[in-house]
């Protein structure tokens, strides 16, 4: 098993900042990428950004990009989403997923979800 703490969600105006952190535990070693989803009232959840374990390769949501960078630091097993230029569109639950190697048995693993208010 994979358990994901995720920690930084809060309230910001707009054009603020803020940095999200998701630490992972346990079965680390069967994690093959990590990331952020994130899920507005109303609306399907939406991949924000993903990051491999080695770090060589991210990719971002056309609404990401330019203002979200996604980080990771293999030292303390913790992915970071630094979120400048917030609007309110950003407004969102957002989710930490760290997804498995092929063929694991359990493909994906969850957060707990960190809500993100951005105030006009």
């Amino acid at each position: 098993q994979v358990q994901l703490v995720e920690s930084g969600g809060g309230l910001v105006q707009d054009g603020g900042s803020l940095r999200l952190s998701c630490a992972a535990s346990g079965r680390i070693f069967v994690i093959n990428d990590m990331g952020w989803y994130r899920q507005a009232p109303g609306k399907q959840r939406e991949l924000v950004a993903s990051i491999t374990t080695s770090g060589e390769s991210s990719n971002y949501a056309d609404s990401a990009k330019g203002r979200f960078t996604i980080s990771i630091d293999n030292g303390k097993n913790t992915v970071y989403l630094q979120m400048n230029s917030l609007k309110p569109e950003d407004t969102a639950v957002y989710y930490c997923y760290a997804e498995t190697f092929p063929r694991m048995t359990v493909s994906k693993y969850w957060g707990q979800g960190t809500q993100v208010t951005v105030s006009s």
